[in-house]
């Protein structure tokens, strides 16, 4: 056990227009070229064998691949369900916008930095090099781009599709999502002369984006503050969660429902779950958590010794002995 297509509006951080900058970085958190493959006639989306998530087109490979366990399998040419031929690539990755960059600028030379361009020994910092030496015009890439960098030529910054990071389920989504907004905004004018920032998104009146053009930090700071102390989320509590996993999904529900009365029953603190967490399945093996609330003024130590206790008694259950289960303490 281990403890630890709508229109998009364009929000300009800047007055200052800059049709064509000596070093662009362009930021999209999603590697791949297309986010999933689409059947048009049936809406079947080819998934992981093993995982449950949809499978990413990767156009280098020219696979599809899960981003989980990297279990690919080749671009098919029809549907699997209906047959038809009629299949559309949905959604964009860093490929696919590395590509369409240099369609639309055929004389710059662009660069791509994420997890699959960079999986060669020393290839990070020999993108890093080519870009500052201006061997690259445009870099595009994932988070990667947006800590720790420091370029004097950069005066445009990109942000594209920035309401996926917005509207993740989880409660530090805005918190990480400015964070990660402002980290690369920053690469752009470090050197005293002004930048510009262009952030895509289709809500161009969302709080996080608004904050994040006005640089507005402690704004930010009091919302999120406000809003967990409303629904006790930290700094206001602290957060134990315990993942169960499984091969079979009925006797996961089971455990994790035998686990969950015996923590409500043998404990004060706050339960939620059951549930099955965004992607359920990895390797083969389904998953369900349980969140532990626990007060701030309450002992840790005695909280964990309880729930060391009900999870041996779990792994002691003769129908249960094969549920193995990990408790991560502050999981963010």
């Amino acid at each position: 056990m281990s403890w630890r297509n709508r229109r998009r509006n364009w929000t300009r951080s800047s007055a200052r227009p800059i049709l064509w900058p000596v070093n662009q970085p362009r930021f999209q958190n999603r590697r791949g070229f297309s986010l999933f493959i689409e059947c048009g006639e049936c809406g079947e989306i080819p998934h992981c064998r093993y995982c449950d998530v949809s499978l990413t087109y990767h156009k280098i490979s020219n696979r599809l691949t899960c981003h989980y366990c990297s279990c690919g399998i080749p671009v098919p040419n029809i549907c699997a369900v209906c047959g038809s031929p009629a299949l559309k690539m949905q959604g964009f990755g860093t490929e696919k916008i590395e590509e369409e960059i240099a369609r639309y600028f055929p004389e710059a030379r662009v660069a791509r930095m994420d997890l699959d361009s960079t999986r060669r020994r020393k290839s990070y910092e020999q993108i890093i090099a080519r870009f500052e030496l201006h061997e690259s015009d445009i870099l595009v890439g994932t988070q990667m781009v947006s800590k720790g960098l420091d370029f004097e030529h950069v005066r445009l910054v990109g942000i594209v599709n920035a309401d996926t990071m917005l509207n993740y389920p989880d409660f530090r989504a805005h918190e990480r999502s400015y964070q990660l907004m402002a980290q690369v905004s920053g690469r752009a004018g470090r050197k005293g002369k002004r930048g510009l920032v262009i952030i895509q998104t289709s809500d161009h009146q969302h709080p996080v984006i608004d904050k994040v053009v006005q640089n507005n930090f402690r704004g930010l700071y009091q919302s999120q503050l406000e809003e967990r102390r409303r629904f006790q989320y930290p700094p206001f509590c602290r957060l134990i969660e315990i993942t169960l996993r499984h091969r079979e999904r009925d006797l996961l529900d089971k455990a994790a429902e035998f686990l969950a009365q015996r923590l409500k029953q043998y404990t004060s603190e706050k339960i939620l779950g059951p549930e099955y967490p965004l992607v359920s399945r990895i390797q083969n093996q389904y998953l369900k958590t349980l969140l532990v609330k626990t007060e701030k003024s309450a002992s840790l130590p005695s909280v964990k010794n309880q729930i060391i206790f009900l999870l041996s008694e779990l792994s002691e259950h003769p129908m249960f002995r094969s549920v193995t289960h990990v408790v991560d303490v502050d999981p963010y």
